[in-house]
């Protein structure tokens, strides 16, 4: 009896065994159509976070809308229909557009909407949703100039053509118009005011954006050049290995244009692009709020530059070498690379190390980590330019090293070194323009912002450069009386 219960029970064993790979099979595969890394940290934040270079009307710009600023256009309605589609809330994250990549894979942003072509080398760093649109590529010209070019794009052989930098539009200049020059910026209005100026001879661009600067200035003109093809399909880039949240985005965009939805949507950011209100009505705003957000930086890097500086001052007049050459090191390193380079090295470093700093955070950061290599080697001249007998004589009153540098030394290197201290101040307002590339909304940042929606590339270059004027000219003025008063005050 025992060996019959035996029997059966190794061939219920064997039987499951046998049953395993099934299950193996259909389990698991259940579950990764359930969810994936990406979309399973948009459902737990409930927010899905959108990278947008909003200076590309109508693609995506600010607009005053009931008196606020906000970013709008046929994108911003797409993106706030597929947050609803998925069940969340969305936010937009505003920068550059050559830094969006970068902010897609180190987590900063979920996605990118922000009219981005699906080419094969962005393919094998981030993935795609399906096309939405497949604009046509055209090139801006000056109307006076329309009868030197044809729609062959060998007319253009021997001048300087624009593109947009890391866009369809470089690469086809690259690989169509071979006898031309090829001017890339980062922004479309820079590249426009450049043509308007007689620097180049056409822009290339997609037909919306071409359009909507021919139709807003009488001035330019369209050319659809041979061979006229498609500018790529315009998509949403999403992390790579992420099939779930791939398949519910490409959902809820056959939705969008099946519905007649991304039409409405279009209509609508045409409408927004051309309301009729005063210049300063509809951007005052932005120039107000970029002053504010660079005053604010500069006075931040300021302080960290000050406070950082002055330890390093003190590292590098050390007489332990691994203190003065840890200074010189940093002194030497910050001195030797650009801003820029610091700028992306903190935003996006920060967040590989598991810091997820704001745009404006990191841009304060890398601008006092920069700011202090300088404020050090003026406090270390200004040290130095204490007479050592100052030294000698509160050292022989008996006071200590550390406190004849704090009451004796320092305040006198101070008076010394205020003028230099506040050309390091003008200089960090202006350095602020840097980190507009990691989405920070200074000035010139929001300058640009108004440029793609205005379509004006000079004026608000103009009206920036006098709120320039006027911060740093306050400053240096503010600064050149303190700096009478403490001569007053040590005579």
């Amino acid at each position: 009896m025992k060996l019959k219960q035996m029997k059966k029970l190794v061939m219920v064993l064997v039987g499951m065994m046998l049953l395993m790979p099934a299950f193996s099979v259909f389990v698991p595969q259940a579950h990764a159509d359930e969810t994936d890394a990406a979309y399973a940290g948009i459902k737990k934040r409930g927010v899905l976070v959108v990278g947008m270079s909003a200076d590309y009307a109508p693609f995506e710009f600010h607009a005053t809308v009931n008196g606020r600023d906000e970013i709008v256009g046929f994108e911003v309605s797409m993106a706030k229909q597929i947050a609803k589609d998925l069940g969340v809330k969305m936010e937009i994250k505003e920068m550059g557009f050559d830094g969006l990549i970068g902010a897609l894979q180190t987590g900063k942003i979920d996605v990118i909407i922000s009219g981005i072509n699906a080419t094969p080398e962005r393919e094998q760093v981030v993935s795609f949703s399906k096309a939405y649109m497949s604009p046509k590529q055209t090139i801006l010209i000056l109307k006076k100039n329309a009868a030197q070019f044809t729609t062959n794009v060998s007319s253009f052989s021997g001048k300087k053509v624009g593109a947009q930098r890391q866009t369809t539009q470089e690469t086809f200049v690259q690989d169509n118009m071979s006898g031309s020059t090829l001017v890339s910026l980062q922004k479309v209005p820079d590249l426009v005011s450049q043509l308007s100026a007689g620097k180049i001879a056409g822009v290339v661009l997609n037909d919306p954006i071409s359009e909507a600067y021919a139709q807003q200035n009488k001035a330019l003109s369209v050319i659809y050049p041979k061979p006229n093809e498609s500018e790529g399909a315009v998509s949403i880039a999403m992390p790579k290995n992420s099939p779930v949240l791939q398949a519910k985005i490409n959902t809820s965009i056959d939705h969008i244009v099946s519905s007649g939805q991304l039409t409405k949507f279009k209509k609508e950011a045409n409408t927004l692009m051309f309301a009729k209100q005063s210049f300063w009505a509809k951007y005052g705003n932005l120039f107000i709020k970029g002053t504010l957000i660079t005053l604010a930086l500069a006075a931040i890097a300021v302080v960290l530059g000050s406070v950082l500086g002055t330890i390093l001052a003190l590292f590098k007049l050390s007489p332990n070498f691994i203190l003065k050459m840890l200074g010189n090191i940093y002194i030497e390193y910050v001195r030797g690379t650009p801003l820029l380079v610091q700028a992306f090295m903190v935003f996006f470093g920060t967040q590989v190390i598991g810091l997820n700093l704001s745009a404006f955070s990191a841009g304060a950061l890398a601008m006092g980590l920069n700011s202090a290599a300088y404020v050090a080697e003026i406090i270390r001249s200004g040290i130095n330019s204490v007479n050592y007998g100052q030294t000698e004589a509160a050292r022989s009153l008996g006071l200590s090293k550390g406190k004849t540098m704090r009451f004796i030394v320092l305040p006198q290197a101070i008076k010394n070194i205020l003028p230099a201290l506040g050309n390091e101040f003008v200089t960090v307002i202006k350095e602020g323009s840097v980190v507009s590339v990691i989405g920070v909304g200074e000035l010139m940042f929001q300058t640009g912002v108004v440029q793609g929606a205005s379509f004006k590339p000079f004026f608000p270059l103009l009206i920036t450069s006098l709120i320039y004027f006027v911060l740093t000219f306050g400053i240096s003025r503010a600064l050149g009386y303190a700096e009478k008063r403490m001569a007053r005050t040590s005579r």
